[in-house]
């Protein structure tokens, strides 16, 4: 079975909250700013590769009293990334010590992911990576998906998804893999072992 992980809010944290705490004085205001002016839809079009400048641009023209938070957005932005989530990482280590093939499809931003992965050594366990940003395709659209079984020489019905939104792992159930809609580490590890493959 080739287990194909995502990798935001899965084995790395990641929340802007970690940087606007510390510029708004109160959480009601930088929770307006987060669905307001950089909004999740905002930050999903860099992971279909739209620039940080046109997006800078697009946010400050629709906010211009905003200009500076909205510049932290990518000023700070490995302040949102604190660190790795361990008990996946621990799951991650184990299923390559078994010799799992490991594979992994992301939304994140071309720019922002050449960084992280600087950081994060644990990514080099996978054979294959299918960035957002690189692709200019997002989850849960099909062709992102068919893209790494392409690109590797897998079939669908021997790939596991695990990610933790559920419209990304249905998106890949419909074109016939199997999923793990991601909550924690402990609910992964017990649906792995359950499937034989821990």
């Amino acid at each position: 079975m080739n287990i194909v992980f995502d990798l935001g809010m899965v084995l790395i944290e990641w929340d802007p909250r970690h940087v606007y705490r510390k510029v708004f004085s109160d959480d009601a205001r930088m929770e307006w700013f987060l669905s307001e002016v950089c909004h999740g839809n905002w930050n999903l079009e860099q992971d279909r590769g739209r620039t940080w400048t046109e997006a800078e641009a697009e946010a400050i023209a629709r906010h211009p009293a905003m200009a500076r938070e909205i510049r932290l957005y990518r000023e700070r932005w490995h302040d949102m990334v604190p660190g790795a989530i361990a008990g996946t990482v621990a799951i991650l280590e184990e299923l390559d010590a078994r010799g799992a093939p490991l594979y992994a499809v992301t939304n994140w931003a071309s720019d922002t992911f050449a960084e992280t992965r600087r950081r994060f050594s644990f990514l080099d366990r996978f054979r294959d990576i299918v960035v957002s940003g690189d692709e200019k395709i997002i989850k849960p659209d099909a062709a992102i998906f068919e893209l790494l079984c392409r690109r590797n020489g897998l079939e669908p019905g021997d790939c596991i998804f695990i990610d933790d939104s559920l419209k990304n792992v249905k998106g890949a159930e419909a074109l016939g893999w199997q999923g793990h809609h991601f909550s924690e580490p402990t609910r992964l590890r017990a649906d792995l072992t359950a499937r034989g493959l821990l």
